[in-house]
């Protein structure tokens, strides 16, 4: 059985940083692409970070870029997110997801197949 399970959100001011962790069991996490999403309130779920499955190819939303960093640990099936200056409209719930098998890399959320239930990110003003 496949499971994600995202954690490290919570309640932080804006300035403030955060580092989310999802980690990955019953799936060959170290050949498969890894992305970060964010669905707010009212909102579409949009894009934030991908990842290759080998760690070395990163891709960021442009609203994000520069603030996170996305990185993966395959010893320990496990892909992070830092986020620092956090702002309020980062505010969302946070999903990780596994792309196919052997699947180098994507940026198209049609290509990640299994899916976390998602951490809570709130950023005060």
């Amino acid at each position: 059985q496949v499971q994600l399970v995202e954690s490290g959100g919570g309640l932080v001011q804006t300035g403030d940083s955060l580092r989310l962790s999802c980690a990955a069991s019953g799936v060959t996490f170290s050949t498969r692409a890894m992305g970060w999403f964010r669905q707010a309130p009212g909102k579409e779920r949009e894009s934030v970070a991908f990842i290759s499955f080998s760690g070395d190819t990163t891709n960021y939303a442009s609203a994000v870029r520069g603030r996170c960093t996305i990185s993966r640990d395959n010893a320990k099936n496990t892909v992070y997110l830092q986020m620092n200056s956090l702002k309020p409209e980062d505010t969302a719930v946070y999903y990780c997801a596994a792309g196919a098998d052997r699947v180098y890399y994507s940026t198209r959320m049609q290509d990640y197949n299994y899916w976390g239930q998602g951490t809570q990110v709130t950023v005060s003003s």
